[in-house]
């Protein structure tokens, strides 16, 4: 339907006044208040869902989001100390979350992570092990499958050496369907045994063979 444009004095027609509405942007405040005033949209029609916030436009079989992709906003962390724990089980890493509060219940949340992991002692004794999971609130995301004894993991493995420094990078497109605040967190845990570190070698000897490395998180909201 090509767009209308009328002039001074012009008496419109019951087609013409239909072009109108085609043309305008309609306000529902959900998906039913819209399915109820147009059972039978036409394509080209623009309408704006107040509950999410979201244009959306008709293509001719289903309202479509507009500006779907984009980042709406960006949300991160950065820790440059240590961390370790003993832990046999996945234990919340000191100050390396990130929390956002996404516009609309459509939109995605891409979580980018990155941080070293290290063993006080190496695979040769066959504890050296240290894994990371990330979490949103208290729901493990980006997990491997479960296999008998083996550890589900976000990312990790075994270390070969204490003086050994694995660099670990998640990143995962989350969907958590909210518009209240949420939480990614990293968490880490030994394998067989010792302790994990975080930002450095588990050897840490004093000399310029070692170093210091720092950890971030950051998350994005996308638009759905």
């Amino acid at each position: 339907m090509p767009r209308e444009v009328f002039v001074a004095g012009q008496v419109l027609t019951a087609a013409e006044l239909n072009v109108v509405s085609d043309q305008s942007v309609m306000v529902f405040a959900g998906t039913a208040a819209r399915g109820s005033a147009i059972p039978s949209p036409t394509e080209g029609m623009v309408t704006y869902r107040s509950d999410d916030d979201l244009v959306e436009v008709f293509d001719g079989s289903a309202f479509v989001g507009v500006g779907q992709g984009k980042i709406l906003q960006v949300v991160s962390t950065t820790k440059t100390d240590t961390f370790t724990t003993t832990s046999g089980t996945y234990t919340a890493v000191t100050g390396l979350s990130a929390s956002i509060t996404p516009s609309s219940t459509s939109s995605k949340v891409l979580v980018t992570a990155n941080f070293t992991l290290s063993n006080t002692i190496g695979l040769n004794t066959g504890q050296g092990g240290a894994f990371a999971q990330l979490i949103r609130g208290a729901t493990p995301l980006y997990l491997g499958d479960s296999s008998s004894s083996r550890i589900q993991a976000s990312a990790g493995g075994g270390i070969e050496s204490s003086t050994d420094i694995t660099n670990a990078t998640i990143v995962f497109l989350d969907s958590p369907n909210t518009t209240s605040a949420t939480t990614y967190q990293i968490e880490v845990r030994r394998g067989g045994g010792n302790t994990v570190v975080v930002g450095r070698s588990g050897a840490d000897t004093d000399t310029a063979n070692n170093g210091r490395f720092p950890s971030s998180i950051t998350v994005m909201e996308v638009a759905g």
